[in-house]
């Protein structure tokens, strides 16, 4: 970081007196609620469909530019929502990934309550390697909540009592801290958690927002509270964005988040409030779908989606991920990686290829933050386009066979998953404003630790939001960027590209995509 970044970081925690003035109440008086709805593309937010964060949005800051992290999906943006940094920094790099410490044989979800034990046993718990918001607030003594209808929920606090139930293994109500005797009284109230099979999550999303508000809040507003709602996502998985299904889940979020803000009004705490409602990642409609590891072994290569027996050197684990794939090449063989970013570079489907090793017509994974140690040596944001699906939403993508075609997914880097919804709004935010200077999930955290006046443990990758807060922050000019990455071939020439902005040193990725063109 150079000096004037130092200097402008420094002072953007120290803004807060100049910024709110003294007839404000102090930062330790503050409440920070995060609504959080899953797959939300910020071009469906409206009057018709979305009253209650439309009325938010006229009466806080809107963020036009605002981005998902890559890779575009649910856990990796649960993780840099939650710590401010990016998935080299707090290890998630994927919703399924593969570890031999952990599982040896297949990959795994890394979110799921029993991976996030196993794997913080085996990291000596730094399983999530940096502090989140709820743990930093409630070591400063001060009072959280998180509730959720997915099990991105668990990543926000680790060591909070939880309670949850779930679905076939997979969790579909969570909410921390809860004790024992807080969740029996939950019981009471609610009744039992909705948890038999529905087509859609309006049930335990309208539970999830009830815990929080009716029992959670019930002694006061926590410091900071987390509320994240399944939905559109699962039914735009189901129908794709722009059906009128997914429509009616993005009502219901919306319901949702007018509970939230009812409740805040009633209990007179809107003055002391800041909301954030925000999006983990966009959404696409699926136009190809593709079986990797069959294709990989018609090429030549020993691929597959799980060992039968201990792996042996060079065969590739195939970890799909919708929009993005991760090619695990066992004792990290050049040669096999070589040939497999070869074949790559060839097809009709990849879009940006990112390599552990230093190949031709790559990118590092340095350059999207994805260079763990346990990170592929190989991974690729499948292809994308802006044709509209039959119900008129732009974007299509090629993904893994996870889903069919005219299903929706996400996770590449196509601008339609990469940008998403942000909207801000109470006492530390400017009224009725439309920012375009970029933001991203990562800039979440330094903001709202920010506004409650406490120190981080550590610097963060992403920036306090200054521009929507304080109108003496000054005019401040992004900048943008196209890299590009090629190789020739005698058939042709690969090309790949990233277009990405720049706010002082926090950098976005707008959206990135490649192809090969034959030679004449």
């Amino acid at each position: 970081m150079t000096n004037v970044a130092r200097l402008l970081f420094l002072a953007a925690w120290l803004l807060p007196a100049i910024a709110f003035g003294e007839s404000e109440p102090a930062a330790e008086e503050r409440h920070i609620v995060v609504v959080v709805w899953d797959g939300m593309r910020p071009d469906f937010i409206d009057e018709h469909n979305t009253p209650a964060l439309w009325k938010l949005a006229q009466e806080g800051v809107t963020f036009s530019h605002h981005h998902s992290v890559y890779i575009t999906a649910t856990n990796v943006n649960g993780a840099a929502l939650a710590t401010g940094v990016y998935p080299n920094r707090n290890s998630l790099l994927a919703n399924r990934e593969y570890r031999p410490s952990i599982d040896p044989l297949r990959p795994f979800e890394n979110a799921e309550p029993e991976i996030i034990e196993k794997a913080d046993n085996v990291t000596g718990g730094k399983y999530i390697a940096a502090p989140t918001i709820a743990e930093i607030v409630r070591k400063a003594g001060r009072r959280t909540a998180v509730v959720g209808t997915k099990a991105v929920a668990f990543l926000h606090d680790r060591h909070a009592e939880w309670s949850s139930g779930a679905v076939k293994d997979l969790v579909k109500f969570a909410a921390a801290p809860m004790p024992e005797p807080l969740r029996q009284e939950t019981l009471r109230l609610l009744g039992p958690f909705p948890l038999e099979p529905s087509k859609t999550d309006e049930p335990r999303n309208a539970y999830a927002a009830r815990a929080l508000t009716e029992i959670m809040w019930r002694d006061g507003v926590p410091a900071f509270s987390l509320l994240w709602l399944a939905e559109p996502d699962q039914i735009q998985h189901d129908t794709s964005p722009g059906s009128e299904a997914s429509l009616a889940a993005i009502r219901v979020s919306d319901h949702n988040l007018a509970r939230v803000l009812d409740t805040l009004a009633k209990k007179d705490a809107r003055k002391n409030t800041d909301i954030f409602v925000v999006s983990d990642h966009g959404f696409s409609t699926i136009e190809r779908a593709i079986d990797f590891p069959a294709e990989l072994r018609k090429a030549g290569f020993d691929a597959t989606k799980a060992f039968k027996e201990t792996p042996k050197r060079g065969q590739i684990m195939v970890v799909g991920n919708g929009g993005s794939i991760l090619f695990y090449v066992i004792d990290h063989d050049r040669e096999v990686a070589a040939r497999l970013v070869e074949w790559l570079q060839h097809s009709d489907f990849a879009g940006v290829i990112f390599t552990r090793d230093k190949f031709d017509g790559t990118f590092s994974l340095e350059t999207v933050r994805a260079n763990s140690p346990e990170a592929p040596d190989v991974m690729v944001a499948l292809r994308w386009n802006s044709k509209p699906n039959r119900f008129g939403t732009p974007g299509q993508i090629v993904t893994d066979n996870a889903r069919g075609p005219g299903e929706g997914s996400h996770a590449t880097l196509s601008e339609f998953d990469v940008h998403n919804t942000l909207v801000a709004a109470g006492p530390d935010f400017r009224e009725n404003l439309t920012s375009s200077l970029p933001s991203s999930n990562v800039d979440i955290a330094p903001t709202v630790l920010r506004i409650l006046g406490l120190t981080p443990p550590q610097e963060f990758d992403g920036r306090v939001l200054v521009e929507a807060m304080d109108e003496k922050a000054g005019r401040i000019e992004p900048l943008s960027k196209t890299i590009q990455a090629t190789r020739k071939f005698p058939s042709g020439e690969w090309q790949q590209h990233l277009r990405l902005s720049l706010v002082g040193e926090t950098v976005y990725i707008d959206e990135g995509n490649g192809s090969f063109a034959t030679s004449p």
